[in-house]
C-alpha cells in the first residue's frame, strides 16, 4: 500500500535495505535510559560515508512529539573538496516483523537533497507515529526488537569553487611582548628577530633592521611585526589585527610608536615601517632609546577576526 502525506512518500517493499540495516534489540530502554539521540555505524555509499540518526521519542530540538525522527547524515565531509555539493536520493526504511517486508519512507516527489558544508542532515522529524510504531498488529516493534535501514544514491556532485568563513573575535584582548635587545651596536646581521609569542593561537615575532632596509637603508631603523611561521596558515586564511609597535625612551618616555591595523596572511606575513624611527635620533646620546647599548621593542597585538577557508 503507498501513501502520500506531508511530502512523504510510504510504501511497502519485501527487498532489505540495500546499504545498511540498523537493529535495535530493547528498543524501549533507550528512552527509560534517557537516550535521545542514537547514531549508528558509519556506512558507505557512493563512495562517501553516512550514517543515521536516531530520535526514539522524536527530535526535541524541532519539538517533534509522538513520532520517531530519522535522519541520513554525511559523515567525515572534511575530506571533501572545498565548495563541494552531493545531491542525494535516499530511502530510510523500517521492518516489519508480521509480513517480513519493509515500510520505505521517502520524499514524496522523489526531490534530490543537496549536502554541503552548511548542511549535512536530510531524513524525517515525524519518520513514523509512536502510537503506529508501538502497536503489535503493526509488527515494527515485536519482542522490543526493531530494525531501520537506509538506500542511498548519489545523483550528481558539483564543486562550487571556494569559500570562506569571517569570525570577528568578540572582547578580544591585546597582548603585549616586551623584547630586550642587548650589545646592539655589536649586531651584524640584515635583520634581527625577537623570540616567538603566541596571539590568538598565533606565533608571532617582532623583526628588526637595526641599519634600514630599502631606500631607507643607513638611515632609518625598519621595524615589523611578522607571522613565526606563515607557511603553516592553510590557503585562503587570513588573520585580522591592529598592532602597536614601540622603541622605548629610557629617559624621558617619549616612546616611538606606530600603529597599524593589517591582515596577514601566508602571502602577506610581515606588516611594520620602513622609516621607523631616524637612526641618528636613535644612537643619540641625548635620547633615551639606547641606553648601556640597550634598547626596549615591544609589540602590543590584539586579533580582531580570523578568516578560514570553508571546506
Amino acid at each position: 500500500m503507498d501513501t502520500k502525506d506531508d511530502g512523504i512518500f510510504r510504501s511497502i517493499v519485501e527487498a532489505s535495505p540495500a546499504h545498511y540495516i540498523m537493529k535495535i534489540q530493547s528498543f524501549s530502554l533507550l528512552t527509560k535510559n534517557s537516550i535521545e539521540r542514537y547514531e549508528s555505524g558509519k556506512f558507505e555509499a557512493g563512495g562517501l560515508k553516512w550514517k543515521l540518526v536516531l530520535y526514539p521519542s522524536g527530535n526535541k530540538s524541532k519539538n517533534v512529539k509522538d513520532h520517531i525522527s530519522l535522519y541520513l547524515v554525511l559523515e567525515e565531509s572534511s575530506s571533501l573538496q572545498p565548495g563541494w555539493e552531493i545531491y542525494v536520493n535516499f530511502k530510510l526504511f523500517l521492518f516489519d516483523h508480521n509480513n517480513d517486508n519493509y515500510l520505505v519512507v521517502q520524499d514524496a516527489v522523489k526531490k534530490e537533497r543537496r549536502y554541503h558544508r552548511m548542511k549535512l542532515e536530510w531524513g524525517f522529524d515525524q519518520f513514523i507515529p509512536l502510537k503506529d510504531f508501538n502497536l503489535d498488529s503493526k509488527g515494527y516493534l515485536v519482542d522490543d526488537i526493531c530494525a531501520f535501514g537506509a538506500e542511498v544514491f548519489i545523483c550528481r556532485e558539483r564543486n562550487t569553487g571556494k569559500g570562506e568563513s569571517l569570525t570577528m573575535m568578540k572582547d578580544a584582548l591585546p597582548y603585549k611582548n616586551v623584547w630586550e635587545i642587548k650589545d646592539f651596536s655589536k649586531l651584524d646581521s640584515e635583520c634581527c628577530d625577537s623570540e616567538p609569542f603566541n596571539v590568538g593561537n598565533y606565533k608571532w615575532q617582532i623583526k628588526l633592521y637595526p641599519k634600514g632596509r630599502g631606500i631607507e637603508l643607513g638611515k632609518y631603523l625598519a621595524l615589523y611585526l611578522t607571522l613565526a611561521n606563515p607557511t603553516a596558515l592553510s590557503p585562503g586564511s587570513k588573520i585580522y589585527t591592529q598592532s602597536t609597535l614601540r622603541i622605548f625612551d629610557q629617559k624621558q618616555g617619549k616612546h616611538q610608536i606606530g600603529k597599524a591595523i593589517n591582515w596577514f596572511s601566508a602571502s602577506s606575513h610581515e606588516h611594520g615601517f620602513l622609516g621607523f624611527l631616524l637612526i641618528s635620533n636613535f644612537t643619540s646620546q641625548y635620547s633615551g632609546f639606547l641606553v648601556k647599548d640597550t634598547c626596549y621593542v615591544d609589540a602590543e597585538v590584539t586579533v580582531l577576526g580570523v578568516v578560514d577557508a570553508l571546506s
